[in-house]
């Protein structure tokens, strides 16, 4: 049992949710202004003087477009700055919802950040002359916290840094890596998480304890998904979901959308089944009224061939009513960090996502996909980036799961079972033909679709001729070596 996570408060990942929120064009003019409204009185609670000069700045501002308060000239070099930040800011919005640059705010927040600097500089001589080093790191702890919190990224990964290298505790180490990799989230600097989950990885492997370990798999399997690896990311985010406690990370119905996503796109039938549609997590959230209670009460049996007698004909499927909003705040247990009560969320379109996929009900499967598009892709910072990938991915997955029971399928009557047009299936089809996604041919003069069975026996023949004459090449080459090194050796 390890000791409580250190750091684990700033910073607050969900100022980054509402910037995004003020930047997202697919946002609703209510959410922009709820977001806005919040990232305003955090700034002014927590003296939040560097992110607020960072996002509002008539010059340097990421979301002042007009430059609010400013000349034109101002204005065209704010814009210029903006377009050129990082991740954060990157995604602007066409609606005017700039946050209004305030000289005395900001001199105010200023202000009281250096008092709060000046206490942390006595703190930590009064520790040097008075107390030990423990003292002192703590004193300092609270210096790199306090950059975190007010969101000055180069000053609070420095001062991280400076405890890091003075402390020898291995849990504490793995807490600062911890937070260093939650300010690369707060700033999408992708570059920053990888090198980091890598440090805190070996740090783990060192003697980590078991909560450590469990929180680095959320970081990891997150930071996976962020970069499109959703097929390495969906174990680790399945994995978590029974013992999460990252609530600083992000909140326990974040998870279960991105590990339902992250599972619906990568897995193989038979894992799918029993890691996301039998899972007594997933099912106690997406399930209807009896699947809940059996999976609250642990009567779901999940297994990779759990419930498969009762699977049912995709022609005469429909899907079970699906879960609608649900409040997640209870489902956690045994974190530290402060939680936030959770706004309920509406899991129907992922649900319908996933007992469409599983039950062959194409058509309810496509309109549920564009459901989560709109419901989750569309409003999520980490998913929206690669919401065009997924969409894509999805349908292909739909594409393959249908064909692959079949050798000739009527191209009208595919059509029909996603919803969609001939024309469309037929374009949509010869894309991921062409890029030998699937195997088959679209005959339209006969309207039909055949696919082409990869031979295994066939292709195991060529991978062996294709080694062996590989093998050969290189016995050929180091035998002529040995002899020459014989003939110089005579």
């Amino acid at each position: 049992m390890g000791s409580d996570p250190l750091y684990a408060k700033y910073p607050n990942l969900s100022i980054a949710q509402d910037i995004f929120t003020i930047t997202n064009a697919a946002s609703t003019d209510s959410a922009k202004q709820i977001s806005r409204k919040k990232l305003q009185d955090v700034i002014s609670e927590h003296k939040m003087a560097p992110l607020y000069r960072y996002l509002a700045h008539p010059i340097d501002g990421g979301l002042n477009a007009s430059g609010e308060g400013s000349t034109r000239k101002t204005s065209v070099a704010g814009s210029r700055r903006a377009a050129n930040t990082d991740g954060l800011t990157r995604r602007r919005s066409s609606v005017k919802l700039e946050i209004p640059w305030d000289e005395e705010l900001y001199q105010r927040l200023k202000a009281d950040n250096e008092k709060e600097l000046e206490t942390f500089t006595k703190e930590e001589e009064e520790a040097a002359e008075q107390a030990g080093d423990t003292e002192v790191q703590a004193a300092k702890g609270k210096r790199a916290e306090f950059w975190a919190r007010v969101g000055d990224k180069e000053k609070a990964i420095s001062s991280y840094e400076a405890v890091f290298e003075k402390t020898g505790i291995l849990g504490t180490k793995i807490d600062i890596v911890l937070a260093i990799i939650r300010i690369g989230f707060f700033f999408n600097d992708k570059v920053l998480v990888k090198k980091h989950v890598d440090r805190a990885k070996t740090l783990v492997e060192t003697g980590g304890d078991w909560d450590r370990r469990n929180r680095l798999k959320a970081y990891q399997g997150l930071h996976l998904l962020t970069i499109r690896s959703y097929n390495l990311a969906a174990p680790l985010l399945l994995d978590s979901l029974s013992t999460f406690t990252s609530y600083e990370l992000c909140s326990y119905s974040s998870l279960v959308v991105y590990s339902v996503l992250a599972g619906s796109i990568s897995l193989k039938r038979v894992d799918f089944k029993s890691k996301v549609v039998d899972a007594p997590e997933i099912r106690a959230i997406l399930g209807d009224g009896e699947d809940k209670l059996s999976a609250l009460s642990g009567a779901t049996a999940a297994g990779p061939g759990a419930g498969d007698e009762e699977m049912e004909d995709a022609s005469s499927a429909t899907p079970k009513p699906a879960a609608t909003a649900v409040n997640l705040t209870t489902l956690g247990t045994g974190s530290s960090a402060v939680q936030e009560v959770e706004t309920p969320i509406d899991f129907t379109p992922l649900a319908g996502l996933v007992r469409s996929l599983y039950v062959g009900n194409y058509q309810a499967f496509f309109l549920a996909l564009a459901a989560v598009e709109e419901t989750f892709l569309n409003q999520d910072r980490y998913l929206q980036e690669h919401r065009g990938w997924f969409v894509r991915e999805m349908r292909l997955r739909g594409y393959q799961q249908l064909l692959q029971s079949y050798r000739v399928v009527g191209l009208k009557s595919m059509a029909s079972d996603f919803g969609v047009s001939i024309d469309f299936l037929d374009h949509d089809l010869a894309k991921f033909i062409a890029a030998d996604r699937i195997p088959c041919t679209i005959d339209r003069v006969n309207g039909i679709i055949e696919t082409n069975r990869p031979d295994d026996k066939n292709k195991q023949y060529a991978d062996v001729v294709k080694q062996g004459d590989q093998l050969i090449t290189k016995l050929q080459k180091y035998g002529q070596a040995v002899r020459l090194r014989g003939s110089e050796r005579g």
